[in-house]
């Protein structure tokens, strides 16, 4: 019976984990379709002025309104556990002041401050500007999305999500053609203003994205309202907290968050300012560097956040359960979420690196068919920080969601530092450049892995099962590699006589169907999935019939 529990605990917490997965892919895939048209408008240099301006929105973002989601939805989840619906939703209103308070500091910081925050990068103050707003509003949506999260469902956020991202990629395309179509682009100085008011225009679209999620999202909480009275009319709390203890835990809960978040994604920052400073001293033109960096940017980052996604929307839907199980002390249940979400994680990032490694160059051309050389070369370089990204990202989901909340800062914190002492050197005394930045990245996500390991061990007392969580994943898919790369290659050059562009688009499509088929074949024959395993995903059952059908199982 408890061995029930714990399997329908676990699965319904990876239930939900593969929805909102399922919509961050879905998400990413629209963000990579609208960057080549975007691309093509504003360039690789106003790429770049876009990445200067959104990494700085991004550390402030952070420190404002990042963590609110994890911090509500886990608070919100461990007093549903005990029935406490009055306290759940005190947690709730306590933090939408909160948002309120911190949103304002940090929109007016980053408006007043974009001059200073992107010195030596004029070009990306008015992206920065425009930005600002979107701070005090993600801080409510991420309050609402965090309520959401903290009574076990995904939905809303799943869905608020692909709604945010639609519009962003409809508002940025047009935004920015209306934004740069009567600029020139014949001199040096005339590309750098065409390039900045294109970085402005896709900026428009994120915060469009923004306001129509939070509208989504305000409709639904209105719509479960009434549910949420009756809940608070029967519940027999005795203990009701106050607002200060409530502000206090939620200070105490999303300060460490604040600081892991911050320090773990303020690496792209540092790595920026790096970059351009001592690139700048070596004689880099702006135009070349601010270029290089947009190719760094928007097309190699922006692929490998693809399947990370996935590891970071997995990282939501465990917290409440891991939290949940730990402040019931079900040790058990526990242990049996941690192993769960780290299994399914492996199960997709593995093959991920490994197609992206092997098809780096056609993805990259088929996505941006006039790029250069260069985004294809660092994929299939640094293709292997999928998997440390989307372990360390999982990782301290379950650090925060064991309560550890400072653990993760410190982590990141050396982490940060040991990628910077590399970073200056390489980009110094090398011509690495851009890969430079990808070493750096690979560097940062292994430390970041190999700590996180080592406190889940102390702290949950969770032993890591390698064989089917790392070595049979990887064999299936070496074979999946394989086959992909075959398959492209015989594709591509039987179709290259209707074009180069639609070969490749053709190839690629066509060996990554083949992917998917040998590694289902290869995850199966290993064992690297069980049948209840794989009954326990979306749709299992059905996948379980149609290896019957192919005699898999």
């Amino acid at each position: 019976m408890m061995s029930d529990r714990r399997k329908n605990s676990a699965g319904s917490a990876l239930m939900q984990g593969a929805i909102l997965a399922a919509a961050s892919i879905f998400c990413r895939v629209i963000g990579l379709l609208y960057r080549s048209p975007l691309r093509e408008i504003i360039g690789d240099d106003g790429n770049g002025y876009y990445s200067y301006a959104y990494n700085i929105y991004t550390i402030i973002l952070l420190i404002a309104s990042f963590s609110i989601p994890l911090a509500v939805s886990k608070s919100i989840s461990a007093r549903l556990a005990k029935g406490e619906y009055k306290n759940a939703q005190r947690i709730f209103h306590g933090a939408l002041a909160y948002a309120v308070v911190v949103g304002t500091i940090g929109f007016l910081v980053c408006y007043f401050g974009a001059p200073v925050l992107v010195a030596g990068r004029e070009g990306a103050i008015p992206a920065l500007q425009v930005l600002a707003p979107v701070i005090f509003f993600s801080g409510i949506l991420g309050v609402l999305r965090g309520y959401f999260q903290g009574h076990s469902t995904m939905v809303p956020t799943s869905i608020s999500q692909i709604i945010e991202q639609l519009l962003n990629a409809v508002v940025s395309v047009l935004a920015a053609y209306l934004m740069v179509r009567h600029l020139a682009n014949t001199t040096e100085s005339e590309q750098l203003i065409r390039a900045s008011m294109g970085a402005k225009g896709s900026a428009t679209g994120t915060g469009a994205g923004v306001l129509v999620g939070l509208a989504f999202c305000m409709i639904l909480y209105f719509m479960y309202r009434p549910k949420m009275k009756r809940q608070i009319r029967r519940d027999k709390t005795e203990h009701v907290e106050s607002y200060g203890s409530i502000m206090k835990l939620l200070i105490l809960t999303i300060t460490p968050v604040i600081f892991s978040t911050a320090i773990y994604n303020c690496s792209a920052s540092i790595d920026q300012s790096i970059f351009s400073v001592i690139l700048g001293t070596k004689g880099y033109k702006e135009l070349d560097i601010v270029s290089m960096y947009g190719i760094f940017s928007t097309q190699f980052n922006v692929l490998i956040n693809v399947p990370v996604s996935m590891a970071s929307a997995l990282s939501s839907a465990i917290v409440p359960n891991i939290s949940a199980n730990y402040a019931l002390g079900n040790r058990e249940e526990l242990q049996e979420a941690i192993n769960s979400a780290i299994k399914l994680n492996m199960l997709v990032m593995i093959p991920c690196a490994v197609g992206l490694t092997v098809l780096a160059d056609p993805i990259i051309h088929l996505l941006f068919p006039t790029a250069t050389a260069l985004g294809g070369k660092l994929l299939t370089m640094g293709s292997i920080t999928v998997v440390f990204y989307g372990l360390s990202t999982l990782s301290n989901g379950i650090l925060q969601g064991l309560g550890k909340m400072n653990v993760p800062v410190m982590h990141s914190a050396i982490a940060v530092a040991v990628q910077a002492v590399l970073l200056v050197p390489l980009l110094y005394f090398t011509n690495l450049e851009a890969y430079a930045l990808v070493i750096a990245m690979i560097l940062f996500s292994l430390i970041m892995c190999i700590l996180n390991a080592k406190a889940i061990t102390k702290y949950a007392g969770y032993k890591q099962e390698w064989k089917q969580t790392f070595i049979k994943p990887f064999v299936a898919s070496i074979f999946m590699g394989a086959a992909a790369l075959i398959v492209y290659k015989i594709i591509f050059f039987g179709a290259q006589h209707i074009g180069a562009y639609i070969g490749n688009a053709v190839s690629v499509v066509a060996a990554i169907v083949a992917a998917v088929l040998v590694y289902m074949i290869g995850v199966v024959k290993t064992g690297a999935v069980t049948e209840d395993e794989m009954r326990a995903m979306p749709k299992g059952t059905l996948l379980i019939r149609l290896c019957k059908k192919m005699h898999l199982m």
